[in-house]
């Protein structure tokens, strides 16, 4: 487990959350993967792009693969559903999912 830089801050509000993707010019998506038994599930990303581009999106590559563009509120309802927040670096473009905790 990697250490926590401070001030890390953890948002599971879905407006705190949208406001920090577009704030980072960023988008939601979904990709499935397939477990070890073959059984599909939903796995969320967050696809940021560059401020000021208005280029077409790039060819797909490894790392987007798979991946899905999909509204906020079927992106929203799948991170409800899977019980995550996302942890982030307020000043920064770090995140990480993270299961959400009852301790507030």
């Amino acid at each position: 487990m990697s250490k926590s830089p401070v001030g890390n801050k953890t948002l599971i509000g879905h407006s705190d959350i949208r406001t920090w993707v577009a704030n980072r010019h960023g988008v939601p998506a979904i990709a499935r993967v397939r477990n070890r038994f073959g059984e599909e599930r939903a796995q969320l990303k967050l696809r940021f792009g560059r401020a000021g581009k208005s280029s077409p999106p790039s060819p797909v590559t490894d790392e987007t693969a798979g991946l899905s563009p999909c509204s906020w509120a079927a992106w929203l309802a799948e991170l409800d559903r899977q019980q995550l927040a996302l942890k982030v670096e307020p000043d920064a473009d770090g995140f990480e999912f993270v299961e959400r905790r009852d301790d507030n």
